[in-house]
């Protein structure tokens, strides 16, 4: 594990983030494929969000263990990411929960 932190690579990650971002949001979604989209789109997120814990749990063990290729910067990174993560797909239910009960109050 021998993941060291630069600024150079986070920038060419975001980078990278936001072009592939920017590419999805080009393509048009419409029609009867947009309900399977979405589901995928939410379970693709939920899987990414599981893989960042995952591996910051791994990278937490390592350091744990007395691995010397594991920094603490590379642990606090890790379990921020994972956090951060965490709280954006929690808020993104949150606002699914809520859209759905404004829909069932609505008049019919």
């Amino acid at each position: 594990m021998t993941n060291a932190i630069t600024s150079d690579a986070l920038l060419l990650q975001m980078r990278a983030m936001a072009s592939a971002a920017q590419a999805k949001n080009a393509e048009p979604v419409a029609g009867a494929g947009a309900a399977s989209d979405f589901s995928e789109l939410l379970k693709q997120s939920i899987d990414k969000v599981n893989e960042t814990q995952m591996g910051a749990k791994k990278i937490t063990d390592a350091f744990q263990q007395g691995d010397p290729n594991v920094q603490m910067s590379e642990v606090m990174v890790a379990l921020q990411k994972s956090n951060v993560s965490f709280q954006a797909m929690l808020q993104v239910r949150n606002k699914l929960v809520n859209a759905y009960q404004e829909i069932m109050n609505m008049p019919v």
